[in-house]
C-alpha cells in the first residue's frame, strides 16, 4: 500500500503548477466540476461510486521525501515548485452528489473550490477513482434490477487488477450486490464475502463423490457444491447421495443455464431436495440474468461484465475549470468551446424535481447558492470543509449509507429508466 498517493497523478498537472506560479495566477481561487456530457450510449441512468475511496485519498495526499527526491531527480519540476509541494495540504472546499445517488448527462457530481495549484493537482485522482467506480456501480445497478429480489454475489475479481478488484467490489455492493468472494474488500468495507469451491477442488480427487464428501465434511451439509465437472447430473444425484436432501446449494458453471437450471429443479426436488438451492454462474450480465428471470434460480455470480469488458463502458467524467475570481474578486465563469466538447462555465448547484415521488427532472442552477423549492432535492452535499473530510462517508459505514441512498435513488426514479433496452436519458437535465 502506497504511503502517499501524491504520484496518483499525470504530469501535465505539476507542470501546470509550475507555469501558473510563474504567471501568477496559481493561487487565483478557481472552481472546478466533474461531469459526463453524456450517459455511455443506451443507459438510461448513472450511479455515482468512488466518493469515499477518494476522500480516503486525499487524506494521503501528500508530497514526501521520497516522492520529492524522485520529482526533484527526474526533472519534473523546478526546485521552488518542489518547495511548494513539500508543504502541500488541500485546504479547499469539496461538494458532491451522495454516493449511490443516480446522475444524469451534465449533473455536477463533484465540485471542486480551491486555489488552482490546488485543485488542479487533483484531477487525475478524482477521474481515475470515480471513473472506474462509477462505471461499475451502474452496471451492477442494472444487474441488480434484472435480478429482482434474488441472492446476486460479485466474483470478478481474476478479470482485473488486484486493486480494481477491490474497488469493484465496494462498487458492486453499494449499487445492491448481496455478497463478494474478495476478501480484501471483505475486511475493508466490511463487505459479506461468499466462496466455496472451483472445478479444481474436484479435479484434485479421484472421483466427484470423494471431492463432495471431503467438502460436506468439512463445512457441512448447508455448503455449495459445484455439480458441473464432469455431468451435472450425475453431479447432482452423487451431491444429494452425500449431503442428504437438506444440502444447501449446487452450483452451475456451464451449458446452456436456462436448460440445465429448469432440469437440475427437477431433477433435485425428485430426490427430494426442494429446499436446495441453485447457484449459477458462467459470464452473467444484466441481459442473461433478466432472461433467467422465469428459471428456478436463486442465487447469481456474476465477474468479468461486472468488472471489466463491454459491461462497463466507461462514466465518461470530466474535470474542467468553470469559473474563478477575477480582479475585482468577482466571480468569472469559463468553459471550454472545442466542437464536440463544450460544457457550461460558472458554478452550478444541482436539484432534483419530483412528483408523486418519482424524479422528473434534474435541473441545474446557476449561482454559489440555491433556494430549493417544493417537491425539489438539493443534490450537492458537503464532502470536504476547508480542507477536513466529513467522515460521514468514509470507511465501511460509509459504504453501508452510500448503499441505502443507491436503494432509495432506484425507487425514486420513472419505470422507464430500469428498462435494460438501450434508450435514452430517465428524466433530462435543464439548465436555469
Amino acid at each position: 500500500m502506497l504511503n502517499s498517493t501524491a504520484l496518483l497523478t499525470d504530469r501535465y498537472e505539476l507542470t501546470m503548477v509550475q507555469a501558473a506560479r510563474r504567471s501568477g495566477k496559481a493561487g487565483l481561487p478557481c472552481v472546478f466540476e466533474v461531469f459526463s456530457r453524456q450517459l455511455p450510449a443506451g443507459r438510461r441512468y448513472g450511479v455515482v461510486a468512488g466518493t469515499g475511496r477518494l476522500l480516503d485519498e486525499l487524506k494521503d495526499f501528500r508530497f514526501g521525501n521520497e516522492e520529492l527526491e524522485w520529482l526533484a531527480a527526474a526533472k519534473v519540476v523546478d526546485t521552488d515548485t518542489i518547495d511548494y509541494l513539500a508543504n502541500f495540504k488541500f485546504t479547499g472546499n469539496i461538494w458532491g452528489y451522495r454516493e449511490g445517488e443516480a446522475y444524469f448527462a451534465y449533473s455536477p457530481v463533484l465540485v471542486v473550490e480551491a486555489p488552482f495549484e490546488q485543485g488542479v493537482l487533483l484531477e487525475t485522482m478524482i477521474l481515475s477513482i470515480l471513473n472506474y467506480d462509477t462505471a461499475v456501480a451502474s452496471a451492477a445497478s442494472r444487474m441488480r434490477g434484472a435480478a429482482g429480489s434474488r441472492y446476486l454475489a460479485e466474483m470478478g475479481g481474476r478479470r482485473t487488477n488486484e486493486q480494481a478488484a477491490v474497488a469493484a467490489a465496494r462498487a458492486a455492493y453499494i449499487a445492491g450486490f448481496d455478497a463478494t468472494s474478495n476478501l480484501e474488500a471483505g475486511r475493508s468495507w466490511d463487505i459479506p464475502t461468499m466462496g466455496t469451491a472451483a472445478h479444481a477442488f474436484t479435479l484434485l480427487h479421484s472421483n466427484e463423490a470423494e471431492a463432495f464428501k471431503a467438502q460436506v465434511e468439512t463445512f457441512g451439509t448447508g455448503t455449495t457444491l459445484l455439480v458441473d465437472t464432469y455431468n451435472t447430473d450425475e453431479g447432482v444425484r452423487k451431491a444429494v447421495e452425500i449431503a442428504g436432501t437438506q444440502l444447501g446449494a449446487v452450483r452451475i458453471d456451464s451449458g446452456d443455464l436456462g436448460v440445465e437450471v429448469t432440469r437440475v429443479r427437477k431433477l433435485l426436488d425428485s430426490l427430494g431436495a426442494k429446499n436446495t438451492k441453485i447457484t449459477v454462474t458462467n459470464d452473467l450480465d444484466e441481459h442473461a440474468i433478466a432472461a433467467l428471470g422465469a428459471a428456478p434460480v436463486d442465487n447469481y455470480g456474476v465477474g468479468t461484465s461486472v468488472v471489466t469488458g463491454s459491461g462497463v463502458p466507461t462514466a465518461g467524467f470530466v474535470y474542467k475549470l468553470v469559473a474563478h475570481k477575477g480582479e475585482t474578486d468577482n466571480w468569472v465563469s469559463v468553459s471550454k468551446r472545442s466542437a464536440n466538447k463544450t460544457n457550461i462555465g460558472g458554478r452550478k448547484q444541482a436539484l432534483r424535481e419530483f412528483e408523486n415521488g418519482i424524479a422528473t427532472k434534474e435541473l441545474l442552477v446557476a449561482g454559489h447558492e440555491i433556494a430549493t423549492g417544493e417537491n425539489q432535492r438539493e443534490l450537492l452535499v458537503p464532502l470536504v470543509s476547508n480542507g477536513i473530510v466529513d467522515g460521514t462517508y468514509l470507511g465501511a459505514h460509509g459504504v453501508s449509507a452510500a448503499r441505502e441512498v443507491h436503494r432509495r435513488a432506484m425507487v425514486e426514479l420513472p419505470i422507464q429508466a430500469h428498462r435494460l433496452q438501450r434508450g435514452e436519458s430517465a428524466i433530462p437535465t435543464e439548465f436555469i
